[in-house]
C-alpha cells in the first residue's frame, strides 16, 4: 500500500490528468490537505515536495502553488542570475536538501538539461548561490573608523543575511571553503579594518575566522528550527509551551538549584541577544592583542 502521501499525490494528479485541474490552477494548500484527507501538516507538506518534484506543480509567487503549465520562458531565455535567483528562492522556501536540478527546472518552467549549459551540476550552483548571497551585504567601500566598530558592522551584516537565508551557513566551508568572489570581498574588509594597528596579517585573518566561525556557528541553528517549524507547523515558543509541563516535573526536585534560580528570572532564550553577548565578548578577548 502506498504511504499517505504518493496516495496524495496520485489524487492530485489523476485531478489534472482529468482536466479537473488546469495549467495555473491552484491545487489544495498544505492546509486543505490536512482537512480533505485527514493527515497530519508534514504529511501534507511531504506530498506539496513530491508535486513539484515530478513537476506536476509550480510555486508562484503571490499566487500559491499552482498546476503546472506551458513553460514561462524558453530555454533560450534562461540566464545564470535567473536560475541563481530561483534556486535562492527555493532553499529559502523549502531548504536546501529539496533543491535539486529537477527541481529547479521546474520552478523555472524549463528541460532539466537546459540548466547545464550554465553550470556543471549541484555544486556549481550553490557557489553562485553563496557568492550572490554575499554580494548582497552592504558594507562602505572602506572600513570605519576603528577596528571594533567595523568588526560589529561586518559582523551584524552576516547575521541578518543568515537569517535571511538559513540554509547558507551550513553550507560554507571553514576549512575548505568556496573560492566565491564576493566572500573574498568581506576577507579583504576586515583585513583593512586592522590598518594602522599593530596586527599582522596573520593575526588579522585569524581574527576574521574567528568572527565568521562566530557568526556562523549561531546561525547553524537557524536551518533545523526553519525545517523543524515546517515539518510540526510549531513555532520555538509553542514547541516550549508543550515541553513546559515535563520540564517542571524534572525541576520540582533539589538537584537543580541553578536551574530554578534561572526560571525566576524567566530566561528566554533570543538568537538575536545571544548574537550581541557573544560577539561583544568576542571583541573584548580581541581588545588585548591591540595594546601588544
Amino acid at each position: 500500500m502506498e504511504p499517505p502521501y504518493r496516495q496524495i499525490v496520485s489524487d492530485v494528479r489523476r485531478r489534472i490528468e482529468a482536466g479537473e485541474l488546469r495549467p495555473g490552477d491552484r491545487v489544495p494548500s498544505a492546509r486543505a490537505i490536512t482537512r480533505e484527507w485527514g493527515v497530519a501538516i508534514a504529511t501534507a507538506t511531504k506530498a506539496h515536495a513530491a508535486l513539484r518534484e515530478e513537476g506536476l506543480t509550480v510555486a508562484r509567487p503571490g499566487v500559491g502553488t499552482v498546476v503546472a503549465g506551458p513553460s514561462a520562458a524558453r530555454d533560450h531565455e534562461l540566464t545564470l542570475p535567473r536560475m541563481v535567483a530561483a534556486a535562492i528562492t527555493l532553499a529559502d522556501r523549502d531548504g536546501l536538501a529539496d533543491l535539486s536540478m529537477r527541481r529547479l527546472a521546474g520552478e523555472l518552467g524549463v528541460a532539466t538539461m537546459s540548466l547545464y549549459r550554465h553550470v556543471a551540476g549541484r555544486d556549481d550552483l550553490l557557489l553562485a548561490m553563496i557568492d550572490a548571497t554575499l554580494g548582497t551585504v552592504s558594507l562602505p567601500p572602506r572600513p570605519p573608523r576603528g577596528w571594533r566598530t567595523a568588526l560589529e558592522l561586518v559582523a551584524r551584516g552576516e547575521w541578518a543575511l543568515f537569517q535571511r537565508h538559513p540554509w547558507l551557513g551550513p553550507s560554507m566551508s571553514l576549512t575548505r571553503p568556496q573560492m566565491a568572489p564576493n566572500a573574498m570581498r568581506l576577507t579583504e574588509w576586515v583585513l583593512a579594518a586592522f590598518d594602522g594597528t599593530r596586527l599582522g596579517f596573520t593575526e588579522r585573518m585569524y581574527v576574521q575566522v574567528l568572527l565568521f566561525s562566530f557568526v556562523r556557528g549561531l546561525a547553524s541553528a537557524l536551518e533545523p528550527e526553519v525545517e523543524a517549524q515546517r515539518e510540526s507547523g510549531l513555532t520555538a515558543d509553542e514547541w516550549m509551551q508543550i515541553q513546559e509541563p515535563a520540564l517542571v516535573q524534572i525541576m520540582r526536585s533539589d538537584a537543580f538549584p541553578h536551574f530554578n534560580a534561572l526560571a525566576e528570572e524567566e530566561f528566554d532564550l533570543d538568537l538575536d541577544r545571544l548574537f550581541e553577548f557573544g560577539l561583544a565578548r568576542l571583541l573584548d578577548g580581541i581588545e588585548p592583542l591591540m595594546k601588544g
